[in-house]
């Protein structure tokens, strides 16, 4: 069967070359006679693979050196709690930014462990933007502020992170890290889950600031202790051994690409291209303000949701897949990852046209 264009939001499409290259190491990584699946994480093989990833991801986001990147398990969700239990125990404070379910679920979290305060909201417009903020709306008295910079569900984005003057801006970048360039600089502490831009579910990558470790709450676990796994190199218990390789992969696919600078500027002609079409359509509409459209997460409705049912299976019959949009929203999204080529995109756009002349 030949391969269909994967528009899911996560676990999302990978570059083809990256599934190659693991294909052809599947059952022996250069001469170990090992996969990577059945090699030990403290053995020299596996310490090549992550120190390289670390090199390289160093390189595509232009990582300051003082600032420690881990590759642990689990996924943005645990990074709800360890970041509270690593963090607000500065001042016992920290300030959200609402833009979205993820980060509703990051609130709750946190809210278990200090005293948290939602800074502002996009909710009572069913998160259709990016709020509006200015550095004076934060406590100075917070920890750090939190933010989700993409938002899946609803379609919305950060392309600048806010000014939060001295507080920490902590970022979750499960679902745009690698498609943009941001300055890492401007973060105390970001995390990612996998599986959208960097591999499989399961790794979650963390890139923290030195002064930002070390503050641990009491009754932190010592797993979920970042200093912990800063002293072990990630080493600590067995990490998702296989995930690390295949991002290394995906961050020396990108780097042979031209790094994240080349692939942004790929991910804005793709989104660009079906945003133009949504812009003119009479038949499918989009609903986030045009300033905060997500490059990443494409959302966009039908009249009702019998049409919405009709265009997925439709769209499906034509291998373009996993386009429904989230239960708590309807409609639909496309992903259009890192991975998704230009060409996937513009199939769907052809087939959106012709739906639109059959259906309007």
């Amino acid at each position: 069967m030949a391969r269909v264009y994967n528009f899911s939001a996560g676990p999302a499409v990978l570059p083809e070359p990256v599934l190659q290259k693991a294909a052809d190491e599947m059952l022996d990584y250069k001469g170990t006679g090992m996969s990577v699946m059945e090699m030990s994480h403290r053995s020299s093989a596996f310490k090549e693979i992550i120190d390289s990833a670390e090199d390289n991801l160093r390189k595509l986001m232009d990582v300051p050196e003082n600032y420690h990147i881990l590759f642990l398990q689990g996924g943005a969700s645990s990074q709800f709690a360890m970041v509270p239990l690593n963090l607000i125990g500065r001042t016992g404070k920290a300030d959200y930014i609402n833009t979205g379910a993820w980060s509703k679920k990051a609130i709750a979290e946190a809210k278990r462990y200090g005293e948290v305060r939602v800074a502002a909201s996009s909710e009572e417009t069913e998160f259709n933007c990016i709020p509006e903020i200015n550095r004076e709306m934060f406590d100075p008295a917070a920890s750090y502020v939190h933010i989700t910079t993409n938002n899946t569900i609803y379609g919305t984005v950060f392309h600048t992170p806010p000014e939060t003057g001295a507080l920490p801006l902590v970022a979750d970048m499960s679902s745009n890290i690698l498609s943009q360039v941001y300055d890492v600089s401007k973060f105390g502490l970001l995390y990612a889950g996998a599986q959208k831009n960097i591999g499989p579910a399961g790794l979650t990558v963390i890139i923290v600031r030195e002064g930002l470790v070390g503050s641990a709450l009491e009754i932190t676990p010592k797993i979920f202790n970042y200093t912990t796994h800063v002293e072990a190199g990630s080493l600590f218990n067995t990490p998702p051994t296989y995930g690390i390789y295949i991002a290394n992969l995906v961050f020396e696919w990108l780097l042979d690409l031209g790094g994240v600078t080349a692939i942004e500027e790929i991910n804005r002609e793709k989104a660009a291209m079906l945003y133009n079409f949504l812009d003119n359509s009479s038949l499918f509409t989009g609903k986030v303000a045009k300033k905060d459209r997500s490059i990443m997460n494409v959302t966009f409705y039908l009249p009702d949701e019998k049409l919405n049912e009709q265009f997925i299976k439709e769209a499906s019959d034509h291998g373009l897949v996993m386009l429904k949009g989230h239960r708590s929203v309807g409609g639909m999204r496309a992903g259009i990852y890192n991975a998704m080529p230009v060409d996937g995109v513009r199939k769907l756009v052809d087939f959106m046209k012709k739906f639109e002349l059959q259906n309007a």
